[in-house]
């Protein structure tokens, strides 16, 4: 029986691989956390299950002679090599949808929780004051504008959950055309605009060369300095020391970050601030999306290893890879 191994991880659930692929493969947990490891344990499997933390690269695809699916247990994509996987003839997939609202709702919980400095007050009542003007100042959300940087599905859903909170939104997108954001209430902006319309910015976007550390000092000091940034997209599209030294000179208010440059954090300059709140990449999780992710991975391996294009295939030829 042909063999899917699958890197341990909180978020790959075998049973429910198992579940779905029933007979046709047999699915197998391995520590999947250098390249060595992946050879030794996927040699002669067909399906490769892997997390955001395992990099797929050239020589994986060379050692292992009868892969034909990489399955991605999530949505970034930016650690396998596309190249290698085309020579090869090998599928990538991923699941860019199974956390919608979980992401979606985080990514507004940061950003309300930035706006009312929710964090900052909570470390001040832990230090013994009681002052509701240890979170100064505070500005009413309705008057203010929230900027998007990519506006796809995340960012779409996101829209419509702020939507009723009455402020004003726009996106910087160059491959969403206007009249789709529209349909969202959202103003396209290009990027440059994005820092003069917005009061805060969320991001959205996945990781290439043209996003990598976007946000820099000088992108920070164009921002108002009662901006809170949010991130649910990639970690380093956020330059982390110029965020630290846009926050200590005030060049903005707060950050809510759930993707860091390295994750999990060492010797970081934004932990321990009361004006950043910090979750472990924890936006995509919840019971039901952990299902959903699981079963959508199952469902592309048995595609592909019955010939038929998968539901989750990625296009190597996209633009954003």
């Amino acid at each position: 029986m042909p063999t899917v191994v699958a890197n341990e991880n909180a978020m790959i659930r075998t049973e429910t691989l198992q579940s779905v692929l029933g007979d046709e493969a047999t699915v197998v947990t391995a520590a999947l956390e250098t390249t060595d490891d992946i050879i030794e344990s996927a040699g002669d499997a067909v399906g490769l299950v892997v997390d955001v933390n395992t990099p797929v690269p050239t020589e994986v695809f060379e050692a292992c002679p009868d892969l034909q699916i990489v399955a991605r247990a999530g949505v970034g994509v930016d650690q396998i090599d596309f190249e290698a996987a085309v020579e090869h003839d090998v599928t990538v997939v991923n699941v860019p949808d199974y956390c919608t609202e979980e992401v979606s709702t985080h990514a507004v919980s940061l950003l309300l929780a930035g706006v009312r400095r929710l964090t900052e007050y909570n470390r001040t009542i832990e230090d013994g004051s009681w002052d509701w003007t240890d979170g100064q100042p505070i500005h009413r959300l309705t008057s203010q504008t929230i900027g998007f940087l990519s506006f796809g599905g995340l960012a779409k859903r996101t829209a419509e959950k702020l939507s009723g909170l009455g402020c004003r939104m726009v996106a910087a997108d160059p491959y969403v055309e206007a009249e789709a954001m529209d349909d969202y209430g959202v103003e396209k902006v290009a990027f440059d605009e994005l820092f003069e319309e917005a009061d805060h910015i969320s991001i959205h976007a996945p990781l290439t060369d043209e996003t990598h550390h976007l946000f820099d000092k000088a992108a920070f000091k164009r921002m108002s300095e009662t901006a809170v940034l949010v991130n649910v997209g990639r970690g380093p599209i956020v330059k982390e020391d110029d965020l630290a030294w846009a926050l200590e000179n005030n060049e903005i208010a707060a950050a809510g970050l759930d993707v860091l440059e390295e994750e999990p954090p060492k010797d970081s300059l934004l932990t321990d601030r009361n004006d950043v709140i910090l979750t472990p990449h924890a936006a995509f999780y919840s019971e039901e999306s952990l299902t959903e992710l699981n079963e959508h991975v199952a469902n592309d391996i048995l595609a592909v290893l019955a010939g038929e294009k998968p539901e989750g295939y990625v296009d190597p030829e996209s633009d954003w890879l």
